[in-house]
């Protein structure tokens, strides 16, 4: 298998590796009742989910009676605190991620995380699972610096230079993935299971797959 076009493979974390709607949603409904607000359904949230917690709460404020000027501000620290105490009670990786996952290893290729979550959010959801062992790197999007999280190519050209360099694809579910992959000049596979917030043609992938058994030949078919 020493064919395999690309020597890196990375990853988005949310809606692309794990789904982790449900423990995101639970710290927006925590926030929401905190102020009395009515929680809204896992399935109401997960397209808010995605762009970062601010949106993610302003889209919550506004779909439960409306965002006044300052309201996020205020509610943003118990969401960060209400969430990173309960990362992985309901998170779980997306089906086939482990098998395709294993695939990649037996094609010696590397596989790394850079996500806009907080390094130390990624690092512990990782550890939970019992996944740490499987990734060459993980980068959240404070670990560069301010204004250096995706769509910046930044994140992506430090993946590569954590991994020893060579030909990297990246694989994500936002905007914000397939830009920076773009931004760093690599192709960029797009999860139809993801977190979307729109049609997936609008993210301009190289490549779309709707499950982890498809992505193996979506990286070598973009490779020729």
């Amino acid at each position: 298998m020493a064919d395999f076009p690309f020597d890196i493979v990375g990853f988005d974390l949310d809606g692309t590796l794990f789904d982790t709607a449900a423990d995101i949603a639970a710290a927006a409904n925590h926030g929401l009742t905190s102020i009395g607000r009515p929680p809204l359904p896992v399935e109401t949230l997960k397209p808010m989910i995605g762009l970062g917690g601010p949106y993610l709460l302003e889209q919550a404020l506004i779909a439960t009676g409306g965002c006044e000027p300052g309201a996020v501000a205020a509610l943003f620290p118990e969401w960060v605190r209400h969430y990173g105490e309960n990362l992985v009670h309901e998170t779980r990786p997306f089906p086939g991620l482990l098998d395709a996952m294993d695939a990649i290893d037996a094609r010696g290729a590397k596989i790394a995380i850079v996500t806009n979550k907080r390094e130390a959010f990624a690092v512990s959801i990782v550890e939970q699972l019992g996944l740490t062992h499987r990734f060459a790197t993980i980068i959240g999007g404070d670990t560069m610096g301010p204004g250096n999280a995706k769509p910046s190519a930044i994140p992506i050209n430090e993946m590569i230079r954590r991994c020893g360099g060579g030909r990297a694809a990246f694989v994500g579910d936002s905007i914000y993935d397939t830009t920076a992959a773009r931004n760093a000049g690599i192709p960029s596979v797009a999860c139809a299971f993801g977190f979307l917030h729109g049609p997936i043609e609008e993210l301009h992938a190289d490549a779309v797959i709707g499950h982890y058994d498809e992505l193996i030949s979506a990286l070598e078919r973009l490779a020729a």
